[in-house]
């Protein structure tokens, strides 16, 4: 990629999980080197946390207008911008970044509404800037193995897919403690509507795509909050008609006692499954109509180009979750690369999920409200 590429980080400042996730992914290949953010909604907190990240003082800015002004001032910017802030920011930082020609990483849901991810897409197409979105689920060499195999027909047409995302952190009123990340994650100001759906839901559904290849077109939802007086559905069962004929259902709920993050995929072909499960990433299992099944592990030579090019070490040692991170940010640099210069994104530059996946995510969430209140089956 020749240089070292710079970025700068919107949210992810102290206290944060996902931001500090986020920069472990990006330094572990070595592919950005963190120059600026504005890392907070407070000034003083944004400058507190860039000196305790070693960020110049003079590049931790107060909010993410003062970010893009002061970059875009500078005779060498950040090549790109990452956003990890509570979801109602999204909108308006990214749109605020692509408008200055910078490059920009946005954390899932995209945005709150299907309109603004599509004319953030727009506006990343005219200015010709890269607008990636992290799903990052995606990145796990055994799920990009699953999507090598299905899509090329190794399980024959598909037929039925099951899609599963459960935990149970908020199977209690644990937002009415203080917590932060549980606080914005139940406030629809901050969150949006879209609850259970929006935080893991879109996860689950962007697997469903990504290794079936196919289109999510209907969707049946119901929507359940069962905590007491908590403002957002914490539990969510959505049947699905996917494009070709595939019938699918996805659940996801933050209230299941005793789950972690229990993230799990199977699609059933004509010839033959798979099953998959984030908590043994490392592991896919092949089933046939003989009734054998075959249990694939990453490293061996039967894992195709896609999963051995998202690997870093040998069979036995053990890669995870943050690697899984790190490819969809080495194809963040990759993809960079290709755009400047002028030439379509190859190897892991072409996995990396972008703004239209993002506006698919947000729209299977307004499907899926629009249909809980009643509507029946509704065109995604």
């Amino acid at each position: 990629m020749g240089d070292r590429l710079t970025y700068a980080m919107i949210g992810g400042g102290q206290g944060s999980f996902i931001g500090a996730v986020h920069r472990m992914a990006i330094a572990l290949d070595g592919t950005a080197t963190l120059a600026a953010g504005a890392f907070s909604s407070t000034p003083e907190r944004s400058k507190a946390s860039g000196a305790a990240l070693g960020v110049a003082e003079d590049r931790a800015y107060g909010s993410f207008g003062e970010l893009v002004e002061g970059e875009r001032g500078r005779e060498n910017p950040v090549d790109f911008v990452v956003i990890v802030t509570p979801n109602d920011a999204h909108y308006p930082a990214a749109k605020a970044c692509l408008e200055a020609g910078l490059h920009v990483v946005c954390d899932k849901p995209f945005t709150v509404t299907s309109a603004q991810a599509a004319e953030l897409r727009d506006l990343a197409s005219a200015k010709r800037v890269m607008c990636a979105v992290t799903y990052n689920y995606s990145g796990y060499p055994m799920v990009r193995h699953a999507a090598e195999l299905v899509r090329t027909g190794g399980i024959g047409a598909v037929r039925k897919v099951y899609a599963e995302y459960h935990q149970g952190w908020l199977a209690t009123d644990l937002e009415k403690t203080g917590q932060k990340q549980a606080a914005w994650r139940t406030d629809p100001a901050k969150a949006g509507l879209g609850g259970s759906l929006g935080d893991i839901g879109t996860h689950a559904e962007q697997l469903v795509r990504f290794v079936t290849g196919l289109k999510v077109e209907q969707v049946c939802a119901d929507l359940t909050t069962f905590v007491p007086d908590r403002r957002l559905n914490d539990d969510a069962s959505v049947l699905l008609r996917l494009s070709d004929g595939a019938k699918g259902s996805l659940t996801c709920s933050q209230v299941c006692v005793g789950e972690a993050n229990g993230l799990s995929l199977r699609v059933y072909g004509e010839t033959g499954g798979i099953v998959w499960r984030q908590e043994r990433p490392e592991e896919l299992t092949i089933t046939r109509l003989d009734g054998s099944k075959t249990m694939l592990s990453r490293g061996i030579e039967a894992v195709g180009p896609r999963g051995s090019m998202a690997s870093r070490l040998p069979g036995g040692h053990p890669e995870g979750f943050i690697e899984a991170f790190a490819n969809l940010y080495r194809g963040v640099g990759e993809a960079i690369a290709a755009k400047r210069a002028g030439r379509s994104a190859t190897g892991l530059g072409s996995e990396v999920p972008g703004a239209e996946d993002g506006r698919l995510g947000v729209r299977f969430v307004e499907a899926c409200l629009e249909s809980a209140r009643g509507d029946g089956w509704v065109a995604v």
